[in-house]
C-alpha cells in the first residue's frame, strides 16, 4: 500500500527461520472436562488442533528463550479450550462453510494484529511484498499508511509515485477503496487492492483536515522503481540531499550523491540540507548506515526488547563522508521510524540542526520472522532510543528550529517549471527549504564532529 503497498512506516529487521515445531498434547485429566456438548470425535480433533497450535507457540518460545531457564508454568488449558470451542462453533454453525485452514489463519492473524498497529501475520503473498519492498521495485500507487485508532492514515505519498502526483498528502485518512469502506477488519484486503497491473485505476476516498466532505482520487497504478535518493546543488556551494525511504540501496546511493555534489560544486561544499520530510522509514540497517556515514563516532541508536536478539545498539565508526560540513535536517509529520533514527542520531551527536515540523513518533522495531510454507510474522520486538536515551514513540522529535510548511507551497510549485536551474526551482517552490538554506548560511549554526 506504499511504494510497497503495505504499512511500512517501520524499522524492519529479518530473523532466521525457527527450529521445527513441536507438538504438545495436554494431560488426559484436563481433556476429560472438555465441553460435553461435542462429540468425542470432534472433541479430539480440536484438542489435537489446539495442541498443535500451542506446540507451535512453545517451539518458537523455546527457540527464542534458549538461553533462559525452562519455564515451569503449566499450559493455560482454559484458554486453549476457549479457542477450540469458538473454532468448533464457527466451523459447525456459521451460515456458510469455512475451511479449517482459513479459520486457523484468521485466528492467528487476529491474535498478532491485536498486539499493536505494526505487528502482522503475513501469508506467502504478503511476505513476498515485504521482501520486494526492501528493493524498492513494485507495481502500485505509492502510499505509506498506518492503522491508527481503526483508521487508515497516510504517513506519506512517496515522491514521484502515482499517489503523490494525484495529490494525496500526509495526514489524509483513507475511508474507502473502490467504494469498499475501509475498516480494521478488512485492512489487509484493502492493502492488496492498492497493488495491481500497471495502467489500471483504483479509486481512493479520503477525508482531509479542514475539508467539509470526502474527496475522491482516481489513481492509475504504475510500475515504480523508487530511487530513495535524489540530490541537487541549491547554490554553488550548498547541496540538497533527499531520502524518500530507507531501502537496501539507500546508503550506497547517498554516498554516490555526496561524491557527485562535491565534484560539481565550483568550490568547497559548505553545507548540505538532508531532507527527510514525508520519509516513512524502512530498513533499520539502512538508517544506521546513513547515520554512520555522517558521523565520526558516537552512539546511533539503541533498542530494548524481551529477548537477547531484540537488545542491541549501533555505534558510528570513524569516517564522516562530509568531513564535518554543516548539515540541516528537514523533517515533518510524515517523517517516521528510520527517519527519526537518523534525525535523532545526528542531533544528539551534535552533527546537525533539525528543522521543520514535529515528526510522526514511531519508535518501535519490527522483526520479520519466517514461518512454514512461505509465511511469516512481522512482530514488534523492540523499542528504540535515541543516543540521549529518549524514546520518541508516540512523541516524535521536536525540531531545533520550527519551520511550518507554507500553505502556498502547492501554488508555488507550478512556477518551478519555468526555472531552468533545478536547485533554484526547488527553492522557489519550497519555503521550508529556503529557510533551511538560510540556516546553513547562518554563522551561528555550528556543527562539529561527534567525539
Amino acid at each position: 500500500m506504499s511504494a510497497r503497498n503495505t504499512c511500512k512506516n517501520e524499522n524492519l529487521r529479518h530473523s532466521t527461520p525457527h527450529r521445527p515445531y513441536a507438538k504438545v498434547i495436554s494431560p488426559a485429566s484436563e481433556r476429560n472436562g472438555f465441553d460435553t456438548g461435542m462429540t468425542l470425535k470432534l472433541r479430539n480433533y480440536w484438542l489435537l488442533l489446539v495442541g498443535i497450535l500451542f506446540g507451535i507457540a512453545i517451539s518458537i518460545g523455546s527457540g527464542v528463550f534458549a538461553q533462559k531457564e525452562q519455564s515451569e508454568e503449566t499450559l493455560p488449558w482454559d484458554d486453549a479450550r476457549l479457542l477450540a470451542e469458538v473454532l468448533e462453533r464457527v466451523r459447525q454453525e456459521y451460515v456458510e462453510p469455512v475451511e479449517d485452514s482459513v479459520l486457523i489463519e484468521s485466528a492467528v492473524r487476529g491474535m498478532v494484529k491485536d498486539l499493536d498497529p505494526h505487528s502482522q501475520f503475513l501469508n506467502s503473498d504478503e511476505y513476498d511484498e515485504v521482501r520486494i519492498s526492501t528493493s524498492g521495485n513494485y507495481s502500485g500507487v505509492g502510499l505509506e499508511v498506518h492503522m491508527e485508532d481503526g483508521k487508515v492514515r497516510v504517513v506519506a505519498a512517496i515522491e514521484g509515485t502515482p499517489a503523490e502526483k494525484a495529490g494525496l498528502r500526509s495526514g489524509d485518512i483513507i475511508v474507502a477503496i473502490d467504494d469498499i469502506e475501509l475498516v480494521e477488519a478488512n485492512f489487509d484486503q484493502a492493502v492488496s487492492r492498492m497493488r495491481g497491473k500497471p495502467g489500471s485505476d483504483v479509486k481512493l476516498t479520503i477525508e482531509r483536515e479542514n475539508e467539509t466532505g470526502p474527496i475522491e482520487f482516481l489513481v492509475t497504478r504504475n510500475n515504480v522503481q523508487v530511487k530513495s535518493v535524489r540530490y541537487e546543488l541549491l547554490e554553488d556551494d550548498y547541496g540538497y540531499l533527499r531520502i524518500t525511504h530507507f531501502s537496501e540501496t539507500t546508503w550506497r546511493d547517498t554516498r554516490k550523491a555526496i561524491q557527485k555534489m562535491r565534484r560539481t560544486s565550483p568550490g568547497q561544499l559548505l553545507g548540505v540540507v538532508l531532507d527527510l520530510r514525508n520519509n516513512p522509514g524502512g530498513v533499520l540497517e539502512a538508517a544506521v548506515d546513513v547515520s554512520d556515514g555522517f558521523l565520526d563516532a558516537g552512539l546511533i541508536v539503541s533498542a530494548i526488547g524481551r529477548v537477547p536478539d531484540a537488545n542491541f545498539s549501533h555505534k558510528a565508526g570513524k569516517g564522516d563522508i562530509l568531513d564535518g560540513t554543516k548539515m540541516v535536517v528537514l523533517v515533518n509529520a510524515g517523517s517516521a521510524s528510520s527517519s527519526e533514527i537518523v534525525a535523532g542520531a545526528l542531533r544528539d551527536n551534535g552533527r546537525a540542526t533539525i528543522a521543520g515540523e514535529k515528526t510522526f513518533g514511531k519508535g518501535s522495531v519490527q522483526t520479520v520472522m519466517p514461518l512454514s510454507d512461505g509465511r511469516a510474522i512481522k512482530l514488534t520486538t523492540s523499542r528504540y532510543y535515541t543516543p540521549s536515551g529518549i524514546s520518541i514513540h508516540g512523541e516524535g522529535i521536536t525540531p531545533d528550529v520550527l519551520i511550518e510548511e507554507d500553505p502556498t507551497r502547492d501554488l508555488l510549485s507550478g512556477i518551478t517549471a519555468h526555472q531552468t536551474d533545478a536547485g533554484a526551482a526547488l527553492l522557489q517552490g519550497d519555503t521550508q527549504l529556503r529557510k533551511a538554506l538560510e540556516l546553513l548560511k547562518d554563522a551561528r549554526v555550528v556543527q562539529s564532529r561527534a567525539h
